[in-house]
């Protein structure tokens, strides 16, 4: 007796298909698995065994041999059961073969038979329709396997009985609808921050153009007040943006209920994370906070207490958008797309707060700073001082202009810059701060004066080829919240005071 179904291995977020053939042959009894499996799958046999004698079916006294195939592929994962309890039902001739040939599987089994739910909902949805198959998953899995299609063949049974019943033409699983995550929850307003003008021109930069931002100030001047507020003037995600995002989440077991978001990530990992938990990897490679945050805003606070080792690991995904885990056996590659925002204050004392000073002078400050490395800065667009806030600004009534405004703005700049993209067939490209070096010479070249005077910052502040083209993006997002198409030498020196050349000047003194 054989029967086979299709079910999908997760190998970064991409998802292979897999055959799950079940054969029944006399001999001495035992159930193997074999393809690879890792623990959680060789455990699977005792959830079967148990899920499928709750339903009224006891597994015959036989050697039954379940192969995962293609068998050099690693198996990891509970999401095996519920194919695995399908093949051998089909073996078995408790259902039809017929029934589930059409079909790809995932979910794990319960020992009363019930069918919980797994990570990757979504990335599974999207391979099995792409290999011309419908989905059986668990109900709390097919809200967002909804969003593969839709005329996507879809079951998300609670529970292995009511599946068999459908099959049986007994009872009818409707098919679930795609879920978006109601956004009730109010976010932080800029309203609330008393003074900081000109770290919030900067947030506002950083969000039109999705700039990475270093805030350098002492403890109490409204760093980390103003990281939380950016989520409030950053456009909602597109509905692919939505399905980019999501298909990482799912995979990490981060989508409440099915539900996809529709805000953009915010993560903040405490400074102690390690290299796996920032970008990613573990004997069973997960997504780490840079893939968690695709598409979002990855907020380090206190930036040198983070491991220099940790923090130099982020350099690749901002440069590439990907995050590529390598390990002997396989190699696996996240979406990391995200927006940096970094916090840090002047030195370990905290110098700088009102009636406070470094009792250890620059010393302190350059070897705190010391700890970010030069080519991480590099990549940093605009890096700002926050000064201490006076009781004078505290005092002073809230300001008139809201993340509201702000938001309308930066809206208005980045569907600029989504246009201008569009025309030069560069669809994929969403910010001014992905646009590669070749398009920026054709979107972002200043007039003459703006050239000449970004020659001669260059040959000033000693700006590598990357700071060049960096700084270029700045002025290109300044236009585009002036409204402008020409970058002028007011956005080159705009930009160029973003470059953060006053706070090394600072700590040389």
């Amino acid at each position: 007796m054989y029967a086979q179904i299709s079910t999908l291995a997760f190998v970064g977020i991409e998802a292979r298909a897999v055959e799950v053939q079940v054969r029944i042959t006399p001999g001495a009894p035992a159930f193997a698995i074999v393809g690879l499996p890792d623990k959680a799958v060789a455990e699977s046999r005792e959830r079967v065994r148990n899920a499928l004698h709750a339903v009224g079916l006891g597994l015959p006294y036989k050697h039954l041999t379940i192969n995962l195939a293609p068998a050099d592929l690693p198996k990891e994962g509970s999401h095996f059961d519920l194919p695995i309890a399908l093949a051998l039902m089909a073996a078995m001739g408790a259902i039809a073969p017929d029934a589930i040939a059409d079909f790809a599987a995932i979910g794990e089994l319960a020992l009363d038979g019930s069918i919980r739910d797994v990570p990757g909902g979504l990335p599974a949805a999207i391979g099995a329709n792409a290999l011309g198959k419908g989905l059986i998953c668990p109900a709390g899995c097919g809200a967002e396997a909804a969003w593969a299609g839709e005329d996507f063949t879809l079951l998300a049974p609670p529970h292995l009985l009511s599946l068999v019943n459908h099959f049986k033409g007994l009872q009818t699983l409707s098919r679930p609808k795609p879920n978006v995550e109601a956004n009730n929850e109010l976010l932080p307003d800029l309203r609330d921050i008393k003074g900081q003008e000109s770290a919030k021109r900067a947030l506002e930069i950083a969000a039109a153009g999705g700039h990475n931002l270093l805030m350098v100030g002492p403890p109490g001047s409204g760093k980390s007040m103003l990281a939380a507020r950016l989520p409030s003037i950053l456009p909602p995600l597109e509905v692919e943006e939505m399905l980019e995002v999501s298909m990482v989440h799912s995979l990490a077991g981060e989508l409440m209920g099915g539900k996809l978001a529709s805000r953009r990530p915010f993560r903040a990992p405490h400074h102690s994370a390690s290299m796996a938990a920032l970008v990613g990897g573990g004997s069973r490679p997960k997504p780490g906070e840079v893939s968690l945050a695709h598409l979002g805003v990855l907020f380090l606070d206190e930036l040198p207490e983070f491991t220099p080792q940790v923090l130099d690991s982020l350099r690749q995904p901002i440069e590439t958008g990907e995050t590529v885990i390598a390990r002997a056996n396989h190699r696996v590659v996240y979406p990391s797309r995200f927006q940096l925002v970094a916090a840090m204050n002047p030195c370990r004392c905290g110098g700088g707060s009102p009636g406070q000073s470094c009792k250890r002078g620059p010393r302190c400050a350059s070897d705190y700073q010391a700890r970010v490395s030069g080519p991480l800065m590099d990549r940093i667009d605009l890096q700002i001082e926050v000064p201490a806030v006076s009781a004078a600004d505290l005092v002073l009534p809230p300001p008139v202009e809201g993340s509201a405004d702000v938001r309308i703005r930066v809206d208005a700049a980045r569907q600029r810059q989504r246009e201008r993209f569009r025309a030069h067939g560069a669809t994929r490209i969403r910010t001014n701060a992905e646009c590669s070096g070749e398009l920026l010479e054709k979107t972002a070249m200043p007039d003459g004066e703006g050239r000449a005077l970004l020659r001669q910052a260059a040959d000033t502040l000693g700006l590598s080829a990357r700071g060049f083209h960096r700084t270029l993006k700045v002025a290109r997002t300044l236009a585009d919240l002036d409204g402008v198409e020409e970058v002028g030498q007011i956005h080159i020196a705009e930009a160029l005071s973003y470059r953060g050349e006053s706070l090394r000047q600072r700590q040389v003194a």
